[in-house]
């Protein structure tokens, strides 16, 4: 009994662990989960990055896609979950342009490249808990690429930070892909600011050490720099 007990046990808990396998640009999917979106080492287990100066922090992937996705700026996009994202927490979306000489298909992502262009905040339900957009659905929350991101390649990068355990150093559960992409139709606008993955994050950072049964909505802090809407 015990044994079957700890079974159930195991099973539920990767129930309620996701990954994000497919990029939606304006409602047409990416043909098969991880084609252009590289798989992550949580591919099978679905386990969380524990660690936010971890490296696995930048895009967590064990390869890199075959393909590269085309998503026009100004379009909206979202990611489809292998479970619900059941846990609270917000939702962030990051890009990095690729440099000269390199692609989507092979740049790594390092350095102080990426800028924020999305994060979610929270409301408070009836139950007097801490919610946030999208949560317990089977997709990511909806965002626009800026209107004025550059054309050219780019690392898409989303992350569902699970703060449920998040009152102990350590306890936050971080999930994340990155997406191969080419924005066409873009601007001239100049994105900032700019931070490394690892690098932008704390243990200690607010919104990643948090209780969220002691804050109000208005004070919870999302972690990373300002986001740049173009």
């Amino acid at each position: 009994m015990k044994f079957v007990t700890g079974l159930l046990i195991a099973a539920t808990a990767v129930q309620a662990h996701y990954t994000f396998p497919r990029l939606v640009v304006d409602g047409k999917s990416e043909e098969a989960d991880w084609s252009a979106t590289r798989k992550t080492k949580n591919a099978e287990s679905k386990t969380g990055v524990m660690s936010a100066t971890s490296p696995d922090i930048r895009c967590y992937s064990s390869q890199n896609a075959a393909k590269t996705m085309e998503v026009p700026a100004g379009s909206t996009i979202h990611y489809i979950s292998t479970q619900q994202v059941n846990h609270p927490g917000p939702t962030q979306y990051y890009l990095a342009k690729v440099p000269e000489g390199k692609s989507a298909a092979n740049w790594d992502g390092s350095g102080s490249v990426w800028f924020k262009i999305h994060t979610t905040m929270p409301t408070m339900d009836s139950n007097k808990q801490l919610t946030w957009p999208a949560q317990n659905l089977y997709i990511t929350d909806n965002t626009t690429i800026p209107a004025e991101t550059p054309t050219g390649e780019y690392l898409l990068r989303v992350e569902h930070i699970a703060l449920h355990q998040a009152m102990q150093a350590g306890g936050a559960q971080f999930y994340l892909a990155c997406t191969q992409i080419k924005i066409t139709g873009g601007g001239s606008g100049t994105p900032a600011p700019l931070v490394a993955l690892p690098g932008a994050y704390k243990t200690s950072d607010p919104g990643i050490l948090v209780n969220l049964g002691a804050i109000q909505p208005t004070a919870y802090d999302p972690p990373g720099p300002e986001v740049w809407s173009g």
